[in-house]
Order: C-alpha cells, then structure tokens, then sequence
C-alpha cells in the first residue's frame, strides 16, 4: 500500500510485499500484448505501424495468437517479484520521512523514496527479468534458437556469462527503475496525499485506477529514453550502451529516444489503474487476513 489508508493505519512489511507481488502478476498478465509489441517497435522500428492495437493484431495475424505472449511468464514472474520489492521498499523507506502524525509526504520526498526503491528492485528483480523476456522476443523474431526461459538463461551464460546472461543493460535499467518508480510511486503517493488533505475519498477502486492511470502517463513521458535504450541493450546479440545510443541516433535521431511512445502508454495507462487499484484492494484483503 502506498501511504496510510484513511483510518491512519499502515499495512505490515508482510502485507506490503505480498500485495505488490499480487498486484504486479495481474497487471503484467492483463497487459502483455501491449508489452510484447512495444518491445518489438524498439527492437526494429514502427515498420509501418504506430498504432499498438494494429501491431498486435499484425502480430496475432502473422505469427500466431501465442506470439504475442512470448516472454510472458518471464514478465509474470519478474513483475511479481518486482512490485512486491518496489512497494515494500517504498512503504519502509517513505515511513522515514513521513510526517508521524499525518503520514503524509511532500513530493520531492515522495518521488525521492520510489527512486530509492527503483534501484533496489532493478538489482535484485528487474534487470534479470527483463534481460530475458526481451532476448525472448528477439529471438522470436530472428533465429529461435530459445525453447524456453530457462534453456535461454542457460545460452546466455554459457556464451556471455553470468554478468552478460543476466545483467546486460543494468545501468540503462536502474536508470529506468529510479525514473519509473521514483514518478510511478512518488506521483500516485503525492496525488493521493493532495486528495486526503482536500477531504477527497481515496481509498476507492476508482479513485485509485484514475490516480494510477495518471500516475502512469507521467512516468512514461518521463522514462521513456531509457526505456527505449534498455532495450536496444538487452537483444539477444549483445549490444553496449554507448552503441546502442548510437544505433537509435543514427535511425531515427533525438525522436528515436521515444520509440514506441505510444505502444508504452498504451500499455501503462492501463497498467498503473490496475496495478494500484489491485494493490489497495489486495491490500484491505490481507489486512483482514493477516493483521
């Protein structure tokens, strides 16, 4: 849970991690088409289509349904993984700013804390999983040498070892966790933290899908440099940063840099209402249950 619920009651380490975890497997599963072919417009251009719901259905049409869940699980899984982080750390670390009284924080201290638990998440979750969910979807594309995650992981290591199989692109990716979860969090925090002040009911499930949907826009203006840089870094022929900033200039220019703009948010408008919507509700839930 970001913040305090209305009562002034705050949920347990427990409960935080679980509910993020809760929260990240659906709104990855729900929204992975999107994913899938925002993925696929950074890798190798708009080719004709800037609309997402056109180039899933090119996909769908030409490769099958089950393309376009290509690396899902590995979504799935680090997605789990990374929420449950990305909202414990936050919780914990926003709990040393707060005001004591209000639970309440500025913004620069709200988006300061999800930064803090962007790099946490990124080192421990993120990175790994988005190294292979994107070499996946490379591979898909060009050689299919990959018959599943694991037999993936075990390629890359064997040729590029552990730091290349698993953290190719680290930097770019930390880079986007502390921009993503420094704006994700810190701006739904701060929103709802305006709404409380004003007398505004926020512990509603449209209240937080609105707030998150909006959380979600700004991040992914925000973000989408290295987003877009990441996953040119994380193909699966190993590409270096510097190379890789190269290679989208020489495309496309300064423009290239927010690739697949569009593709993002329509995947992470939708994803930030669901993502906190599922979390405050998984939230009240393990409350009951666990508190």
């Amino acid at each position: 849970m970001v913040a305090a619920a209305e009562d002034g009651t705050k949920a347990s380490p427990l409960v935080a991690l679980l509910a993020g975890g809760i929260a990240g497997g659906i709104e990855a599963a729900c929204t992975y088409p999107f994913e899938f072919a925002k993925t696929r417009v950074q890798l190798y251009g708009h080719e004709g289509a800037r609309n997402p719901f056109a180039v899933v259905a090119r996909v769908s049409r030409q490769e099958g349904l089950r393309a376009l869940y290509k690396g899902c699980s590995t979504m799935v899984v680090g997605s789990i993984g990374k929420d449950a982080v990305r909202f414990l750390m936050f919780d914990r670390i926003r709990s040393f700013f707060e005001d004591p009284v209000t639970h309440r924080l500025g913004p620069a201290q709200s988006i300061m804390s999800g930064m803090a638990a962007g790099v946490v998440a990124s080192t421990v979750i993120v990175t790994p999983t988005e190294r292979i969910k994107t070499a996946l979807i490379d591979d898909a594309r060009t050689s299919r040498r990959f018959r599943s995650p694991w037999h993936c992981i075990a390629v890359l290591y064997r040729e590029q070892g552990l730091r290349g199989a698993l953290y190719s692109g680290y930097v770019t990716t930390t880079l986007k966790q502390i921009g993503t979860t420094g704006f994700r969090l810190g701006s739904y925090s701060a929103i709802k933290d305006w709404e409380r002040a004003r007398g505004i009911p926020v512990d509603h499930a449209l209240t937080s899908f609105v707030n998150g949907a909006v959380a979600g826009t700004v991040t992914t203006l925000a973000t989408q440099p290295f987003d877009t840089v990441k996953t040119k870094t994380q193909q699966a022929r190993r590409t270096g940063m510097l190379d890789s900033v190269r290679a989208i200039m020489a495309e496309d220019g300064v423009r290239g840099f927010w690739r697949g703009t569009v593709m993002r948010l329509g995947r992470t408008v939708a994803a930030g209402g669901i993502l906190f919507t599922a979390n405050e509700e998984a939230t009240k839930i393990l409350k009951l249950v666990l508190q």
